[in-house]
């Protein structure tokens, strides 16, 4: 499924007939555009492939996180009663996630990532920055919420 992805639409043919014109053969190495109809669909189906890899992996390293995915967006949750445990498994999980997204060729916008916590504390609630840095990613420092 894959390889599919990797050469859709690549190394394709079309031509055209109107009438009795018939034109020569044109290439349409067009692939789908982000925002095409068929993006979405295209995005869930191979992004299937990559959460089932992720899940076997977080379940080996017996690493507790959910997955949500919104077409071509995932959100991870973690629960933990210490922010040093729960940031040790968002910084697992993340590195996992971006090595088998690299196998299929898809690169992680670190810069669009984004961490939230929330806790159940009443008062000041300063949790730590979760260092990508080491997987190249960036330092997050939390969302206020």
């Amino acid at each position: 499924m894959s390889n599919f992805f990797r050469n859709y639409l690549v190394g394709s043919k079309t031509k055209y007939i109107s009438n009795n014109f018939i034109s020569p053969f044109f290439d349409i190495n067009v692939g789908v555009e982000q925002g095409s109809a068929l993006s979405p669909i295209l995005s869930a189906l191979y992004l299937s492939l990559v959460f089932h890899s992720l899940e076997k992996r977080l379940k080996i390293l017996k690493i507790s996180i959910s997955v949500i995915s919104f077409v071509d967006n995932g959100l991870f949750v973690s629960q933990s009663k210490s922010i040093l445990h729960l940031n040790t498994n968002l910084f697992c999980s993340y590195n996992i996630i971006s090595s088998i997204l690299l196998k299929y060729s898809l690169i992680i916008e670190h810069g669009k990532t984004d961490v939230f916590h929330f806790s159940r504390l009443h008062g000041t609630f300063n949790p730590p920055p979760l260092n990508l840095t080491p997987i190249d990613g960036s330092l997050l420092l939390p969302k206020e919420t």
